[in-house]
């Protein structure tokens, strides 16, 4: 195939910022996404392309057969927006639902996923191989989208599978992937601690949920500095602390929450039992009680070396102007883990860095450089092209 279908991708570029802007104002959240996904079953409808709805939940799965002999190769993109209220007034489209917005890029991922099927719609009779177009519906929240998707065995025909997200903290023209492990797995947990409530000024009769909270916030850091090999990668992160209810009232109970971020299971499992450790300990030493839950969230994903090298070494294929990189991997998480834990694959990053407007993924001012999901599209396509000359 000649680089017809990437001017076709570039024609589509306008269609592409429209769908972007009219999906941007209208979030919704994870595993409540009907309306989205109903926009992308229409736009499959009108294209005429063959599609499959309700996969997997609000999943949307288009496949496209090619002229020509070739293998199966899956690309996806996701929809689910963030429980943030928008701060972007000086945009014409920001988000019209209360409370929600598109703060990782998610409106641009599926904008370029359905600019690419349509191009390829129009060349498909010079296509190699079938082309499957994974909408998935929940990405940010756990237990996602992808693994009911593959649960539902609608990917168990595909041979590899390719993914990208629109990354703000790469430049523009950018392409970053690494040959192994990309982004890390993540886990949640959550602490309620039982102490017992009183008078600000009578501290020697309680047991200050809030001091054993913050002394537990410290205590909790000395597992990745004390604890993990140092050559080793983990984050330990408490985010949220709840207690009290007045200026001169000792707290009688204090919740945290927080994450945890690794890429081996070994570490993983030091860190579970290290947590209980120092919680019981902390705890018992203030005479208080506790509950500690730990929610293991997505595994890490792990690109597969073969597939991750087409992008590194072939993503610049399809638009000249693009450089890639290979980079250390990421401490975020994403559930497109999954695919690659049963597929051959990789996932990347596409360059969206705007010029002086930067606030990173999931901020209420969060986005992104229209201009990257040309570059989505195109690597996206490339990276199919790529697998189907080199499998």
């Amino acid at each position: 195939m000649d680089h017809s279908i990437f001017e076709t991708i570039d024609t589509l570029y306008d269609k592409m910022v429209e769908t972007r802007r009219y999906l941007h104002q209208y979030p919704e959240l994870s595993f409540h996404e009907t309306e989205t996904a109903k926009y992308i079953a229409d736009t499959y409808s009108d294209l005429g392309i063959p599609y499959e709805a309700n996969v997997g939940g609000n999943g949307v799965i288009a496949t496209i057969e090619g002229g020509r002999p070739g293998k199966t190769v899956a690309l996806r993109a996701d929809f689910d927006a963030l429980p943030i209220q928008e701060q972007n007034d000086h945009l014409s489209f920001c988000s019209k639902n209360e409370g929600v917005m598109h703060a990782c890029g998610h409106d641009g991922h599926t904008a370029e996923l359905l600019g690419l099927a349509e191009a390829v719609w129009q060349h498909k009779q010079d296509l190699p191989g079938t082309l499957v177009l994974v909408h998935q519906h929940a990405e940010e929240f756990t237990p996602g989208g992808a693994k009911p998707i593959i649960e539902s065995g609608a990917l168990d025909h595909v041979d590899a599978v390719f993914g990208t997200h629109l990354w703000v903290n790469t430049d523009y023209g950018t392409i970053d992937v690494s040959k192994g492990a990309f982004m890390a797995g993540a886990d949640g947990f959550k602490i309620k601690i039982q102490g017992k409530g009183g008078h600000g000024a009578q501290p020697h009769q309680t047991k200050d949920a809030i001091v054993i909270a913050s002394d537990l916030v410290s205590s909790l850091q000395q597992i990745v500095a004390r604890r993990i090999d140092p050559l080793k990668t983990a984050v330990v992160t408490t985010g949220t602390i709840e207690g009290g209810t007045a200026f001169n009232v000792i707290a009688d109970t204090a919740t945290l929450t927080g994450t945890v971020r690794t890429f081996e299971t070994e570490v993983q499992d030091t860190i579970i039992e290290e947590m209980e450790r120092i919680i019981k300990g902390v705890c018992t030493a203030a005479g208080a009680d506790y509950e500690f839950s730990y929610q293991k969230g997505y595994p890490p994903v792990v690109n597969h070396e073969k597939e991750a090298s087409l992008i590194l070494e072939e993503a610049s294929h399809a638009d000249a102007s693009l450089k890639t990189r290979e980079v250390e991997p990421s401490m975020a998480g994403e559930d497109f883990a999954y695919y690659l834990q049963e597929k051959p694959g990789a996932f990347y990053f596409t360059g969206a860095k705007l010029p002086n407007h930067y606030y990173p993924h999931h901020h209420p001012k969060f986005d992104f450089d229209e201009r990257a999901m040309l570059h989505g599209a195109k690597t996206l396509m490339q990276a199919y092209l790529s697998y189907q000359n080199h499998s």
